[in-house]
């Protein structure tokens, strides 16, 4: 049990980067606007924290300058893709490539170098509390803060009129746009505040989860973040769940290392992303015709809990997404 415990505990330690990375790509795809450059804005985030937090002595700077490179870097996204009107996609990807290049070429000479980290803050009274002490209360500010982001972004997008405002610029702009809403104005105010939720993500690897920093330090991580939001369908209760779920495929990964000595350790280190991918190309297939008529096929007892299931999978982009909007 009390093994249990402490890997759970782990678990939602080591999400806390993907819940921020996660939540931020999520506002800013309800809003219409692909990112693929998170992996590089991780990357280069997580150095600039690093070096920031290294050169002040200080973590807050270091978190608040990889919140600035997320938020410049959504802002180059935004000024090439909806004010120049290039390709949502393309722009983002050679973004994650020129991002990941300056992060080492930039963070060359703080390549493991030690540097301040987050310290771990247990709440007074509640960590003392059994199971939900070391589970919930046990961690430091940026790991607590992950726990109420998520019941944040969603009660934004789901209990607030400018949450309503916001899923309508993903959903139909043109109707946005019609009732008064500034569209490319605002898709640049929440993709900035995606960006810098995903620079924060960035700082939480090098400042907390992987302290310091090396060559290609979070590499990958941005693409399993969309990954996850496509999984989650755009909303904040599943993302999460995506997230905790790739954290525990990676911690039960490496812990079966020792039980399986003898296959390479590469296939644990792989292991946890095409677990992932088979989700999402599960979650994925709900709307596919082909479904559909595998599910007809299926014995009469079996057909309802099989369409259930897929019901419950199916997650359905917002409808604007990646579509560009010209306002008059």
């Amino acid at each position: 049990m009390t093994q249990l415990i402490t890997d759970l505990a782990f678990i939602l330690a080591v999400s806390a980067p993907l819940i921020f990375a996660t939540m931020g790509a999520t506002i800013g795809e309800r809003a219409g606007v692909i990112n693929l450059s998170l992996d590089g804005t991780i990357l280069l985030a997580a150095m600039v924290g690093f070096a920031a937090a290294l050169t002040t002595n200080s973590v807050i700077v270091g978190f608040g300058a990889a919140a600035l490179v997320g938020a410049l870097v959504a802002l180059v996204l935004c000024l090439l893709s909806l004010t120049l009107g290039q390709s949502q996609t393309a722009v983002g990807f050679v973004l994650a490539l020129l991002c990941t290049d300056l992060s080492s070429f930039l963070g060359a000479p703080f390549v493991r170098v030690q540097g301040p980290a987050m310290p771990p803050q247990p709440l007074p009274l509640l960590a003392d509390i059994p199971i939900l002490g070391p589970l919930f209360f046990n961690h430091n500010l940026m790991i607590y803060a992950s726990f109420l982001l998520v019941p944040a972004v969603w009660w934004w997008l789901f209990g607030t009129r400018a949450g309503l405002n916001l899923r309508a610029l993903g959903e139909r702009p043109s109707a946005a746009f019609a009732r008064g809403i500034n569209v490319t104005r605002m898709r640049f105010l929440y993709v900035m505040l995606g960006g810098a939720l995903v620079g924060l993500a960035g700082a939480a690897y090098s400042l907390d989860i992987q302290r310091g920093w090396s060559y290609r330090h979070t590499f990958g991580t941005g693409w399993i973040a969309l990954a996850i939001v496509i999984f989650g369908g755009w909303n904040p209760w599943r993302v999460a769940l995506g997230c905790y779920l790739f954290a525990a495929l990676q911690t039960y990964a490496i812990r079966s290392q020792a039980v399986f000595p003898n296959l390479p350790t590469q296939i644990f280190q792989v292991a946890p992303f095409a677990l992932m991918i088979f989700v999402l190309a599960l979650v994925n297939s709900t709307s596919n015709p082909a479904v559909a008529r595998w599910v007809a096929r299926l014995p009469a007892r079996m057909r309802q809990p099989a369409q259930w299931i897929i019901n419950r999978l199916a997650a359905p982009a917002p409808a604007a997404l990646g579509e560009p909007f010209r306002q008059p």
